[in-house]
């Protein structure tokens, strides 16, 4: 599914695969760093953690508000722990940071921060 992401009033817009309840808790999992970008979507705001266990590649966190607004990006290494985002969001897309995902990742945090 096509996502249309706001950072900093600018629209970037990314294919994303949106999960099952029993994908939101695989995710990543035992999958490699060409996936797809999966997108987490929560009916209500929540600050709920995630980690990488059994993920054994970098993704890029990105944690929206109900308008798709940037909350939070992180880059999450492999086999962390209890990450959470600083606000509540209701939407949460990992991309994993590929060679196909590079353009996109330094749209979303910047040159120099992946």
């Amino acid at each position: 599914m096509k996502i249309n992401i706001l950072k900093n009033k600018k629209i970037i817009s990314l294919e994303a695969k949106k999960l099952s309840d029993f994908g939101k808790f695989t995710g990543l999992m035992f999958k490699t760093k060409n996936s797809q970008n999966l997108l987490f979507y929560f009916i209500k705001p929540t600050r709920t953690p995630i980690h990488s266990f059994f993920v054994f590649f970098k993704f890029l966190a990105v944690w929206m508000n109900d308008k798709n607004e940037i909350i939070e990006t992180r880059v999450v290494k492999p086999f962390q722990t209890s990450i959470f985002p600083s606000k509540k969001f209701t939407k949460l897309i990992e991309i994993p940071l590929s060679e196909k995902n590079k353009i996109l990742a330094k749209l979303l945090v910047g040159k120099g921060k992946i």
